[in-house]
């Protein structure tokens, strides 16, 4: 899969990304209007083919309304000069999409059939294909299809699901296409630049739980948003990634391997085991600065006002831990303040011996879905502005690279 796209630090006009959006035949079709709406709205252009099966579903005139470009759906159109169009339509684009792909299309593209104008221009693409599977479940399970799925993915084919969850034949089960925000996210990344390809990181996210009894526990409120964000940003910079996550709500990024622990203790426990294959490590969790050592096993009843006295202990220090390590991962470290960003921010660079710090105000940051960063290294501050924070983690996940790989563009 080609790296495209990428930024600089400097403000500079992103070139439109050209895709071809092809529809096969199902009730999922009504996904892609909103789809193509997305990416026109992030300045995708945006080239629809349909089957004929396809437009039983949802019609041309939606498609081009939505994408403002005409719709093609025959492989003898005229309108192509030298009538070409199996060959024509995808020549100027970087990726072709299919969504739905129906059982249908992908036994198509696994035995090179070219019978109608979209599995022809896939036949005769010169650019990758992903595709976005949707069917009964029972056709999905089925051996032919998970044959011709693992043949795709062998071919080099991106998959963008299915996932499980209610059908419309009223069934439940795999086969369900994602919902338009997940396959515009699949786009997305991959047309982030692999600033990271060959490397191994290991990301540690969220809070840890330092338990005072089996009911009770000394936690923070952090969301573990921001960690899985960079996981995930890593990731589609071509990383190896390992995530390790204290308790979240938060399911992991596609293609990154997660170890869930509790405490401290098991976060350090786990960074230790992972470090020394990683090639750089960057510590976003919000980790307990202390735990219980009175803890107890049964549930501690209330008294008679006489309050709970609970003697604590400090935990592991687990960036400092592997920033001293020899011929240890680069590291990268997360700072989250309420008050005097750059100086606290700094100190704490000095003090855990980094390359490189990413510090922000809590209160304007934890569990909000957008995200203030500045980086801290030893060029100065590099502000990244306010966005989302996947948006922010690629940003960071640049300047890494850049850090880590000289000549490497940085977000």
């Amino acid at each position: 899969m080609n790296a495209r796209g990428g930024s600089g630090m400097t403000t500079t006009a992103k070139a439109r990304r050209r895709i071809l959006l092809g529809l096969t035949g199902g009730i999922a079709a009504f996904k892609s209007a909103q789809l193509a709406r997305a990416l026109v709205k992030e300045d995708y252009d945006v080239r629809v083919v349909m089957t004929e099966s396809a437009c039983r579903f949802i019609t041309p005139v939606t498609m081009q309304a939505l994408s403002g470009q005409t719709v093609w759906t025959d492989l003898w159109d005229a309108r192509v000069a030298d009538n070409m169009g199996h060959i024509e339509l995808s020549r100027d684009r970087e990726l072709i999409v299919v969504a739905p792909a129906s059982a249908n299309f992908m036994a198509k593209v696994v035995h090179g059939q070219a019978d109608d104008l979209l599995s022809t221009l896939c036949l005769a693409r010169d650019c990758p294909l992903m595709i976005a599977p949707a069917m009964n479940r029972q056709m999905w399970d089925n051996a032919a299809t998970q044959r011709n799925a693992a043949q795709l993915q062998k071919d080099g084919v991106l998959f963008a699901g299915p996932e499980a969850g209610d059908q419309a034949c009223g069934e439940t089960g795999m086969g369900r296409m994602l919902e338009p925000e997940e396959i515009f996210e699949a786009i997305e990344a991959f047309f982030q630049p692999k600033v990271l390809a060959g490397k191994r990181v290991l990301v540690t996210a969220g809070p840890t739980s330092e338990p005072i009894d089996p009911v009770r526990a000394i936690t923070n409120t952090s969301s573990g948003k921001m960690g899985y964000a960079v996981a995930k940003a890593a990731q589609e910079a071509g990383a190896k990634v390992t995530l390790v996550s204290g308790p979240t709500a938060l399911s992991a990024p596609s293609g990154v391997m997660r170890i869930d622990v509790k405490t401290a203790k098991q976060m350090f426990d786990a960074v230790r085991k992972s470090a020394a294959d990683a090639d750089i490590f960057i510590s976003v969790a919000a980790v307990a600065d202390y735990h219980v050592v009175n803890s107890s096993s049964q549930k501690l009843k209330k008294g008679a006002g006489n309050g709970m006295t609970l003697e604590l202990a400090e935990n592991p220090d687990i960036l400092a831990h592997v920033a001293g390590l020899p011929k240890g991962p680069f590291c990268v470290g997360f700072a989250a303040e309420t008050e005097k960003l750059a100086a606290n921010a700094m100190e704490k660079r000095a003090k855990k011996k980094i390359p490189l710090l990413a510090a922000n105000l809590a209160q304007n940051a934890l569990g909000a879905d957008d995200n203030e960063i500045t980086l801290y290294d030893d060029a100065g501050a590099h502000p990244l502005g306010r966005g989302s924070k996947l948006a922010q983690a690629r940003k960071l996940i640049g300047h890494v690279a850049a850090m880590v790989q000289p000549g490497k563009r940085r977000a």
